[in-house]
């Protein structure tokens, strides 16, 4: 389920401290008297000031430009190597233990493809995007 967009966040908090009533105020925006109360708690938690939605989810383990930037290398140089190699040599460079599926989606987010028993890179003009780097 996704959560509400954080306008409609801001418009029922302040509907609320306008003095309208909290059933009034979930039955015109269309939400939970629940949801309603988790603002306001969120909103005493965080000193005043509610902020947009945390997206959820883990992490990735592979996630900052210099790892990325490692992986690339690692990947140019060990061109021919299985993701299981990968994951070794991951971890006796960078000495994070990585799982394979997890080296996968790392490597397919660099927009690397498995062709012909050999990583290939994408073409160059997707490498800065997905480098996060600016062209």
């Amino acid at each position: 389920m996704k959560p509400y967009p954080f306008e409609l966040r801001l418009k029922v908090l302040a509907a609320l401290d306008r003095g309208i009533t909290r059933k009034e105020v979930a039955r015109t925006f269309g939400v939970a008297t629940a949801t309603l109360d988790r603002y306001l708690s969120l909103r005493k938690q965080a000193g005043g000031e509610i902020g947009p939605p945390r997206p959820t989810g883990r992490t990735p383990s592979i996630s900052t430009t210099q790892e990325r930037s490692a992986l690339w290398r690692q990947l140019e140089e060990n061109d021919d190597a299985c993701l299981e190699r990968h994951c070794e040599l991951w971890e006796s460079n960078q000495g994070d233990r990585v799982s394979v599926p997890t080296m996968w989606r790392a490597v397919r987010k660099l927009g690397w493809t498995k062709k012909r028993g050999r990583w290939e890179p994408p073409s160059q003009t997707n490498r800065p995007e997905v480098l996060g780097e600016s062209a």
